[in-house]
C-alpha cells in the first residue's frame, strides 16, 4: 500500500518523527503542492483539525525550484500569499540535510516560521514547522506531476 497524507496523520509522533528522519532529501520540488496540516498525529481530533485548516486557512504550497522561493497557498479562495525562500540546510531536528522553507527575510507576517521538508514518498514530503525555533506542528506537501 502507498504511502499517503492521511497515513503519516495517522502515526504517533514518534512514527512520524522516524519518517522524517529517514526522509531523502533530492532535488527541490517544483510546482503546486496540495497541504495536509498535521497538528496532532494520531489523535483522533487531528482529521477534524486538517480539514477545518484546509478549509478556512491553509491549502498548500506554490513553489518555484528555478528561483528558490515559494507561497503558501491560503485562505477558502487558496490565495498565492506569505513568501518564503527554499534551500537545501542543515535540519534544525537531527542535524542531517533538509530542504528549508525559510521565512525570515520575505514576510513580516511570518518572519519567524522556518519550515524543513524530506521527500517520504514519490511526490510526498513530510514537513516540520518550527516557531521562534520551537518545533510546533508536522505537515504534508503531495506534488503531482
Amino acid at each position: 500500500m502507498a504511502l499517503t497524507a492521511e497515513c503519516i496523520a495517522r502515526l504517533s509522533p514518534e512514527d512520524v518523527d522516524r519518517l522524517f528522519r529517514s526522509g531523502e532529501v533530492g532535488q527541490i520540488p517544483d510546482g503546486v503542492a496540495e497541504g495536509l496540516a498535521i497538528f496532532r498525529p494520531g489523535h483522533p481530533v487531528q482529521p477534524l483539525l486538517a480539514k477545518l485548516a484546509h478549509g478556512v486557512a491553509w491549502k498548500g504550497k506554490v513553489v518555484n525550484a528555478r528561483k528558490g522561493e515559494l507561497r503558501n497557498r491560503v485562505s477558502a479562495l487558496g490565495l498565492h500569499a506569505i513568501a518564503a525562500d527554499v534551500y537545501p540546510g542543515r535540519s534544525w531536528f537531527d542535524g542531517g540535510e533538509c530542504i528549508v522553507l525559510d521565512y525570515s527575510k520575505r514576510s513580516r507576517v511570518a518572519h519567524f516560521v522556518r519550515d524543513e521538508i524530506r521527500r517520504v514518498a514519490p511526490g510526498l514530503y513530510l514537513g516540520l514547522v518550527y516557531l521562534w525555533k520551537t518545533r510546533a506542528m508536522y505537515f504534508t506537501l503531495k506534488f503531482t506531476a
